[in-house]
């Protein structure tokens, strides 16, 4: 089964990390987490993503946000960052969009736990039938929502 390694930088970071296990949750796909600094367990980070298993990472941090990087730089597999916003919210989001060439990191927006599992779950759904339907169900009962929320918004308003 299709397994996601969640990576936090700091213990402060769970809330985040909450959003996306929601959504891993919601499609029954297989994760772990962690806690593991780039800048001071930095052969932590390389042990954990060396031995995990895990088919796609999603890599939580903030400030210099330099874990998502050094998470790439040990594995070929897709790691998706997600910067955590702060009092420097550019610092995070930059570190993980610029990364050199050859090292890419996929990005979400700030503090995007969510929106990381399910770009995980978009990954994972290219060889699996399963979780591509399941996407494909969740996208519509989004449209519903918004469909509804208009009918709603109409009505309230008395148009």
């Amino acid at each position: 089964m299709p397994k996601v390694s969640i990576i936090m930088g700091s213990k402060s970071d769970l809330p985040v990390a909450e959003k996306a296990i929601a959504i891993l949750r919601r499609f029954d796909v297989d994760f772990d987490i962690a806690v593991a600094s780039a800048h001071r367990t930095p052969k932590r980070v390389e042990e954990i993503v060396t031995s995990c298993g895990a088919d796609v990472f999603i890599s939580i941090a903030g400030l210099s946000a330099a874990l998502p990087g050094v998470i790439a730089s040990f594995t070929c597999k897709p790691v998706i960052g997600v910067p955590v916003s702060g009092k420097l919210n550019y610092d995070a989001l930059l570190s993980i969009v610029q990364m050199p060439p050859g090292i890419p990191v996929a990005a979400v927006g700030l503090d995007r736990g969510d929106n990381a599992a399910v770009l995980a779950v978009e990954m994972l759904a290219m060889t699996d039938e399963r979780l591509s339907k399941a996407l494909a169900d969740h996208r519509k009962e989004q449209a519903d929502k918004v469909a509804a929320d208009s009918e709603q918004v109409i009505k309230d308003v008395g148009c």
